[in-house]
């Protein structure tokens, strides 16, 4: 489509000391492609997660969870493992075995506790995992573990996608250059609360363990939590943050501290570059959408109007069809949720066309400005609410003939 990225080129994503990647076609549920991926830790590197607030939640979220609470404070996090073609979700005990039994079986080869094993699954629900087929792909993913194997890696977790996702950043701190790499994957089931979404960012920083935690809340919050492409969050929506200690700089322990907030933000920035991408690889997408909502009281309301509009598939159809019917976009925010909106202080723009002021249709807004914004491939709906300082940016895509289809024929 034409607001997808091109396919990442291997030589711009940049190895991370301490992380090594390997993949192969364990034909788990197709036989065509790798399926299955192995990310190898080097001892000691500091780990944090994000899941999905979906309350059927997948059983490798549930695993995980459980390793990154219960792993003693002098092991660490030595691997994650993430499979395609079945979500484990749905799967009830058996699921929650079959998390356990993949977690046993690499830490076996890997010489670790299961413990120190991450599992993350994606694909269809309800499903069993072949457990089997799993275990016997690993021998072949330690053979392939290289350190610039992330395009591979990238491919090898795509489902719906049609193209992988990947990029690296260099964060300069103080004066040390740290490498950040990270892969994504998910094109449908996206919305926020942890956006079927996986993502996995690291860096050779060192960083303290409480310090890792909090990045990762904060650039979920700034990154995958900002997207939709169809408002339905999935069950296996999980969030990775990898900090190996490989660079040789002072760890990083000050949550105010310039070095920890540089770090912050760039490994965010990363996360938003990998978040965009997959709004931009939508099912059957056409057209990438910012929304910004700007002067509301907080940014929480700011929010709650961004995920109106961007959720709402009657404005999306319109974007789709180019089709001004902005009328829509005033019910989505009308409906947001926020206590005491004034809608006659309300403004709205399409990229620099003002369509409505003070809450009624702007006395210059012709149609045809509207419908020629429409048609562009990136659009900006702009809201101003005129009742603080605070603002919210969320990123969203149209909604097209094409993902009716995709969604209907996805597993056939």
């Amino acid at each position: 489509m034409a607001v997808n990225l091109p396919p990442p080129d291997a030589q711009s994503l940049k190895p991370v000391p301490g992380v090594a990647l390997g993949v192969a076609a364990a034909a788990i549920r197709k036989t065509d492609h790798e399926d299955l991926l192995v990310m190898r830790l080097d001892d000691g590197a500091r780990v944090a997660a994000v899941f999905t607030r979906n309350r059927f939640c997948a059983a490798p979220v549930v695993v995980a969870r459980q390793h990154l609470t219960m792993l003693d404070p002098d092991a660490s996090i030595r691997a994650l493992v993430v499979n395609t073609g079945y979500a484990n979700a749905g799967t009830g005990k058996a699921g929650l075995a079959a998390a356990r039994q993949t977690c046993v079986e690499l830490a076996r080869a890997l010489g670790c506790a299961s413990a120190q094993v991450l599992p993350f699954s994606t694909g269809v629900i309800m499903e069993p995992l072949p457990v089997e087929k799993l275990a016997a792909g690993l021998p072949a993913c330690l053979e392939g573990l290289r350190a610039d194997n992330w395009l591979a890696a990238a491919r090898a977790i795509m489902t719906t996608d049609t193209v992988p996702k990947a990029a690296s950043h260099r964060i300069d701190v103080g004066n040390a250059e740290i490498t950040a790499t990270g892969i994504a994957k998910g094109a449908g089931m996206i919305r926020p609360d942890m956006a079927t979404m996986l993502g996995f960012v690291a860096s050779d920083a060192r960083v303290a363990l409480p310090l890792v935690r909090q990045a990762v809340a904060h650039a979920a919050r700034h990154s995958f939590n900002c997207i939709s492409v169809d408002g339905d969050t999935s069950t296996n929506d999980s969030f990775v943050l990898i900090a190996t200690g490989a660079c040789p700089m002072a760890e990083i322990t000050d949550a105010r501290s310039a070095e920890y907030l540089k770090w912050r933000d760039g490994v965010t920035a990363l996360a938003c570059d990998l978040a965009q991408a997959i709004v931009r690889d939508g099912e059957g997408a056409t057209k990438f959408i910012t929304v910004r909502v700007e002067r509301g009281r907080s940014e929480e309301e700011c929010r709650k109007v961004a995920y109106a509009i961007a959720h709402s598939p009657l404005v999306k159809t319109a974007f789709f069809a180019s089709d001004p019917n902005l009328g829509r976009i005033l019910a989505a925010i009308g409906y947001a949720d926020v206590a005491d909106l004034n809608v006659e202080t309300i403004d709205l723009y399409l990229d620099e066309v003002p369509v409505a002021a003070a809450g009624a249709r702007h006395p210059g807004y012709r149609e045809a400005d509207g419908q020629r914004v429409m048609k562009a491939d990136e659009i900006t709906v702009r809201v101003v609410l005129n009742r603080g300082n605070a603002s919210a940016t969320v990123w969203t895509c149209d909604l097209s003939h094409d993902y009716v289809s995709i969604n209907a024929d996805y597993r056939s």
